[in-house]
């Protein structure tokens, strides 16, 4: 399989980054195999010389693998995007900002949220026609798709620049590579992995789904109808009912409680990819890969191809969640939008300084265990 090239029009690698926006620890090695070809692509054979004489070839040199040179850190901005392509003039909105940090040893990653509304300060962006201010995050991503002249046509790809440098700019981490999923995306990752495992850590009530899965209607204030309801306790949740569930924030804990479901998910994701065996089954990649189809972005500096190849050893136990406290800026009609608090906003300083396992271990409340 040959690589892609990108161009100078935003031509996005798609390769594996199927697996990447769930897991950029998962199925490496085989994965790069197939990329670069396997081992019996690399064979030295001989030549039959006159007489029908073999004669040896010369010995290649040796090709370092690739993802031979990257180190960490390394950081992943993975967006969750509700495009709502049905209603007029909808722009995209991010309503799932994570992060994966990876150590410098490529041996340990922590997977964090930022609350959708979180305020932020959002720079210029003159290709979108945006002055910037200060705003929610999830404004970020529907700003800076805007294509002047073209309002009715949004640059998802686009907006993810402006949302990638207003995350850069508030945790003052570098952004290596990204991924923007529509929910419609990951419905399909998850039925392509058979469902997930999932413990619903608190009764949840959908807010959009029926009970067979249809969406509820709209009605006056919202919408109407019979509700699916998610019990707690040990669940397997097919592709629409995970992300169903993972959206919803008019619950005990509201967002921040909708990212924990998030990271949750991502995990048992990342579980049963390996699990399954995944990274030994090129055939079921390229499958899952098929399944999503364009309804994934990614964009970044290093290859996936790279990045797969380097993480691939990783466990999933390796893998830490991380949850941010926060609190509201401005009450009822004056609400503002989110902050982390204290505590949050000194996660990503020590984050950036290297010493996050410290500041875990005297904050062992920041970790998500269920």
């Amino acid at each position: 399989m040959a690589y892609q090239v990108w161009s100078s029009h935003r031509r996005w690698w798609v390769g594996l980054a199927a697996l990447a926006v769930v897991a950029l620890l998962a199925a490496g090695t085989v994965v790069t195999a197939r990329l670069v070809g396997g081992p019996g692509d690399s064979t030295a054979r001989p030549t039959v010389g006159p007489g029908g004489t073999p004669t040896p070839s010369p010995t290649p040199s040796p090709t370092p693998p690739p993802g031979a040179d990257l180190t960490g850190p390394l950081t992943f901005l993975i967006v969750g995007v509700d495009t709502r392509v049905s209603v007029p003039d909808w722009e995209p909105h991010a309503d799932a900002v994570l992060l994966l940090h990876v150590e410098r040893a490529l041996d340990r990653a922590y997977l964090f949220s930022l609350p959708r509304d979180l305020l932020v300060d959002i720079p210029a962006y003159p290709v979108a026609g945006y002055r910037g201010g200060r705003t929610k995050l999830t404004h970020a991503m529907s700003y800076g798709s805007r294509v002047p002249g073209r309002r009715e046509r949004p640059d998802t790809a686009q907006g993810y620049e402006l949302l990638r440098r207003t995350v850069t700019d508030y945790t003052g981490l570098r952004v290596d590579a990204g991924a923007v999923l529509t929910f419609n995306g990951f419905d399909k990752l998850v039925d392509s992995l058979g469902g997930v495992d999932l413990y619903i850590d608190q009764r949840t009530v959908s807010l959009h789904r029926k009970p067979d899965g249809k969406h509820r209607d709209p009605g006056p204030g919202g919408y109407v109808g019979p509700q699916m309801v998610y019990e707690k306790g040990e669940r397997h949740l097919n592709g629409w009912q995970a992300i169903d569930y993972a959206r919803q924030r008019y619950i005990t804990g509201g967002d921040y409680a909708r990212q924990r479901h998030q990271q949750q998910l991502i995990r048992a994701l990342v579980t049963k990819i390996y699990d399954q065996g995944l990274a030994r089954q090129p055939d079921r990649v390229e499958q899952v890969v098929a399944a999503l189809g364009d309804t994934l972005i990614y964009t970044g500096g290093p290859r996936i191809v790279d990045v797969a190849y380097a993480l691939g050893a990783l466990p999933p136990d390796a893998l830490t969640l991380v949850g941010l406290p926060g609190d509201s800026v401005g009450k009822g009609s004056g609400y503002r939008g989110e902050q982390l608090t204290d505590v949050g906003r000194s996660f990503l300083t020590e984050l950036r300084a290297g010493r996050v396992q410290e500041y875990l271990a005297d904050h062992p409340k920041l970790r998500v265990t269920n």
